[in-house]
């Protein structure tokens, strides 16, 4: 057997991918915080209407007061996510006390335009725009503080969600590396007796391939991942032979997106446990890799094991479900890993959005 070429090496720049940090900003820039923002404004738009005497006209007095709440608000947003990025690193305090200042900025900016406008018309304010002003300033910063002090509150309940998060994905992945190990060298016991050259190359490759997945970051390219799944697969062809078959089906180039390290090889290992090792004449895996419009499915195949076969290996589904959640967790939901039936066949597909 000529000797196996070196297992997948991750380069070394992957090695600097920058990890996703959580910052009180991010949710700002979000459709749904602005809808939620501006749903508030006119909440509060309505109060303040209602608070008016009947002497006032109230469908006039809540449109001027929805029309300056949700232009003081949208002001307020576009001057955080302008210096978001010089706010990355600052302190919760600091981060504070430019919101409080964006806000009672964008007020002062917001009635000054109004007072331009509106100074020689009947909708000028009956106290005066000195009056005014003052009354607008504090009530925005009353509703700024009781702002920040429910978004703290809302942000520690979501920095302790993403903490539960990131140790649930971290013990997952804990167990699937020794899982990993453990099946790999399995193959490598199988073939000290009978081929202990091809036993000795595979040991190596296996060295250079933990060197790799555990030395390298939580996400890699998929064209990566797919070239280890290739050198498993591999390695597991030295045992079974010609009873497995595993075709690709893999278009080139592969579209560069990021997926968590051992996400597709135990769904190979999978496959492999499941459609070949219980048939005595073996079974055929296919692999392939599909680019919709909207995102891109990478379908594993394999045959369903006969049904007098016995079931040894029903496993504990470490494999997949460490792969559905990884996935989920890197696509904030948006992918998925399911399984199906059809024609006989056991189809594992992974679901990534583009």
């Amino acid at each position: 057997m000529a000797p196996l070429p070196c297992l997948i090496r991750i380069p070394s720049r992957m090695s600097t991918l920058p990890h996703t940090e959580l910052n009180p900003l991010d949710p700002l820039s979000q459709a749904q915080t602005i809808i939620r923002i501006m749903l508030t404004g006119e909440a509060l738009a309505a109060l303040l209407t209602l608070s008016q005497s009947a002497r006032v006209d109230l469908l006039t007095y809540f449109g001027l007061a929805s029309f300056t709440i949700q232009w003081v608000a949208l002001a307020s947003l576009a001057m955080l996510y302008l210096v978001r990025r010089r706010l990355r690193r600052a302190s919760p305090a600091r981060i504070a006390a430019a919101a409080l200042t964006a806000l009672l900025c964008s007020t002062w900016l917001v009635t000054a335009l109004a007072w331009l406008v509106l100074r020689n018309t009947w909708l000028s304010p009956a106290e005066g725009w000195l009056l005014f002003a003052t009354k607008i300033s504090t009530l925005a910063l009353l509703v700024g503080l009781l702002t920040l002090i429910a978004f703290q509150s809302h942000w520690r309940l979501r920095q302790l969600a993403v903490r539960a998060k990131q140790a649930e994905l971290e013990a997952l992945q804990a167990r699937i590396r020794p899982h990993f190990l453990f099946n790999t060298l399995n193959t490598g016991a199988a073939l000290v007796h009978l081929r202990p050259q091809d036993a000795e190359r595979l040991l190596l490759d296996l060295a250079d391939l933990f060197r790799a997945a555990l030395a390298g970051p939580r996400e890699i390219p998929l064209s990566e991942e797919i070239a280890l799944s290739r050198r498993y697969a591999e390695i597991e062809g030295l045992r079974f032979g010609d009873r497995m078959r595993v075709d690709w089906d893999i278009p080139s180039p592969i579209p560069p997106l990021q997926v968590p390290t051992l996400s597709i090889q135990p769904l190979i290992e999978n496959a492999i446990r499941h459609g070949v090792e219980p048939a005595a004449n073996g079974g055929h895996i296919l692999v392939r890799l599909l680019r919709l419009s909207d995102r891109l499915e990478i379908l594993i195949e394999n045959d369903l094991p006969p049904a007098a076969a016995p079931n040894l290996h029903t496993g504990h589904k470490v494999g997949l479900e460490s792969s559905r959640a990884r996935i989920r967790a890197l696509t904030g939901g948006h992918g998925d890993v399911t399984t199906r039936i059809r024609n006989g066949r056991h189809i594992t597909t992974i679901t990534l959005p583009i």
